[in-house]
């Protein structure tokens, strides 16, 4: 009941029951690319989970027990890329917990024991309705809860090497729902911040973002065509990404955040864009030895 009633309070006014060391240094261990932060960032981290705990609701489906160890790997991971960004209108945030508005259009969080089978159908240009199985290891609905598997999300310490995380897909997908109207579809291009790469106009911004985005994203389905038809190699992140912009967008924040180096080697364009939305007016971080 206590932690009910402070999740309404401002965040200012809440005392929110602190993450215990020992549970925050294993969470920290089993994801190299939370214990590669700085100090300083691990604790705005802290803060940040400390917040998003008290905030949402963790349930667990088909008979799964979301324990505690789980509840803050998964926010953990959400709050990767909130670290040191913009506000939802696009101004700098002199207080973190203000950055929690960026997921703050639900509550709820599902969690599967592994991946989901969803009918889907999709009609196309000629009339025809199609109806088909996606797989799903998570999924986020526009003003909606958000459901993860967790037997994704239990490997993305060692998924990292591979560019992949589950959590930091959907987490994304949300802020790429931001300025939807109700019944759109996410394109891939997130409220920008004030100032982007230097740009003196939103339209100027949006303009940016979407050039690069277009080509990076035309690159990759091109590579991902050839290992198809031609036996071409294939690219390192999962083809999933050459599905639709949206897909492109999420797909390519969770390498960015768990492996930017590799990142960085396959695609250089977007690593000036990512900075200037993640992280506006910040340093980028120092290269490590390993890719």
């Amino acid at each position: 009941m206590l932690d009910l009633i402070q999740r309404w309070l401002p965040r200012s006014l809440r005392r929110p029951t602190t993450i215990p060391e020992a549970l925050w240094q294993r969470t920290l261990t089993a994801h190299p690319f939370l214990a590669a932060l700085e100090q300083a960032e691990q604790q705005r981290l802290r803060l940040l989970c400390t917040h998003f705990l008290l905030e949402k609701e963790f349930h667990g489906a088909n008979g799964l027990e979301v324990t505690d160890a789980m509840a803050v790997a998964i926010a953990a991971q959400a709050c990767l890329p909130l670290l040191h960004m913009h506000g939802v209108s696009g101004e700098a945030v002199a207080d973190p917990r203000r950055l929690l508005d960026w997921y703050g259009d639900f509550v709820g969080i599902v969690v599967q024991p592994g991946a989901v089978v969803a009918k889907r159908k999709r009609t196309d240009g000629a009339g025809v309705v199609h109806q088909y199985d996606e797989v799903l290891a998570g999924e986020a609905m526009d003003r909606g809860p958000l459901m993860l598997s967790w037997d994704d999300v239990a490997h993305a310490g060692e998924w990292a090497q591979q560019g992949h995380n589950v959590v930091i897909h959907e987490f994304v997908h949300k802020m790429d729902m931001q300025e939807l109207q109700l019944g759109d579809a996410p394109g891939g291009a997130p409220p920008l911040p004030d100032g982007f790469m230097s740009t003196r106009h939103r339209t100027e911004a949006r303009a940016l973002w979407q050039r690069t985005m277009q080509t990076s994203y035309d690159d990759f389905r091109e590579a991902v065509s050839m290992a198809e038809r031609f036996g071409g190699e294939p690219p390192w992140l999962d083809d999933y990404a050459a599905q639709d912009p949206a897909e492109f967008f999420a797909v390519t924040c969770e390498a960015f955040f768990v492996n930017r180096n590799r990142f960085a080697l396959e695609f250089p364009a977007l690593i000036p864009l990512y900075d200037g939305f993640f992280r506006p007016g910040q340093e980028p971080p120092p290269a490590s030895a390993e890719h």
